[in-house]
């Protein structure tokens, strides 16, 4: 049976049950699902990506709103439909609500994972890379939504660092300042996303899943506000996207950028596509092999902190 929790949000029968068991559970946003890939890839994907949870011993929680309903874990046929139908919206924190009103279906972005993973007592959630700071913030002031959600809700985020079209070094401070912890798994460098080593240092180091969940375990101990850890996965070396390629096409995609007008939210998808375009797909199955590792490092953190509990 389908649990509606106090906060709108429904578990399926197979997360409620994990979770009252105080079983593993891997919540994975959908927003890669429905407009990260091209179909009919994507759900292949989708499914590829919930299986490597199960591997690793957790219950995957794909997490999206249907009909006006915050769903934390889908049917096959709701993945099917995520990643078939070209209306479905673009869901971040602030248009959860929204949607709800509305009755209207939607992916979710990294911020309103985290939010509805969190609201169902989800505590590991896998992504690829995070949203951040963009370049020229000074003259824009365009910051990811991300940055702030994670600053106020305790859950574990395993990603590949940033995106790489955004200012790495200004996410970090700002993530810094937000006070949200970041480790790097098996590297002092923070990662960037389609490349192992974005060029920033990281302050701590962890080497395996037990670790985390150790540092998780102190999080709670301590107490103070609720924030988020991240664990910074790099891209496997063999996967990662061939660094000059990168440059240039980065260089052409952020003049083609100013040339053209791109402008707010419409910057991001516009890169993105620039470069798997540019790089011939190249910087596609970077990201997948990122987003592939990461899901299966956060099977291994939840199972840990499963433990642990």
């Amino acid at each position: 049976m389908e649990k509606r929790g106090g906060s709108g949000v429904v578990t399926s029968p197979e997360v409620t049950g994990a979770l009252a068991r105080r079983q593993p559970v891997v919540a994975l946003e959908s927003t890669i699902i429905a407009h990260g890939l091209p179909r009919p890839r994507n759900l292949r994907v989708a499914r590829e990506l919930e299986e490597i949870v199960r591997k690793a011993g957790a219950v995957p929680a794909t997490v999206a709103v249907i009909d006006g309903v915050p769903r934390v874990g889908l049917t096959d046929a709701e993945v099917e439909r995520i990643a078939q139908d070209p209306d479905m919206r673009k869901l971040g924190y602030r248009d959860l609500a929204p949607a709800m009103a509305a009755g209207v279906s939607g992916a979710t972005t990294v911020s309103g994972t985290a939010f509805l993973a969190a609201r169902a007592g989800i505590r590991v959630f896998a992504t690829g890379g995070l949203g951040g700071v963009h370049r020229g913030w000074t003259e824009v002031q365009d910051e990811s939504a991300d940055l702030a959600l994670l600053a106020r809700t305790r859950i574990t985020v395993v990603c590949a660092g940033v995106k790489s079209i955004l200012d790495v070094p200004a996410t970090l401070q700002r993530l810094e300042t937000l006070g949200v912890g970041v480790l790097g798994f098996r590297t002092g460098r923070f990662p960037g996303f389609y490349l192992t080593d974005s060029g920033e240092p990281v302050d701590w180091t962890v080497r395996d899943a037990q670790e985390v969940a150790a540092v998780m375990r102190g999080q709670d101990a301590l107490g103070g506000h609720d924030c988020a850890l991240i664990v910074a996965n790099p891209v496997p070396p063999e996967h990662e996207l061939d660094r000059a390629l990168h440059d240039r096409v980065m260089a052409e995609a952020l003049a083609a950028v100013e040339r053209e007008g791109v402008t707010g939210q419409a910057i991001t998808p516009y890169l993105l596509a620039y470069l798997t375009e540019h790089t011939r797909g190249a910087s596609l199955e970077a990201n997948l092999a990122a987003v592939r590792g990461n899901v299966a490092l956060a099977g291994d953190i939840s199972v840990a902190w499963s433990r642990r509990q």
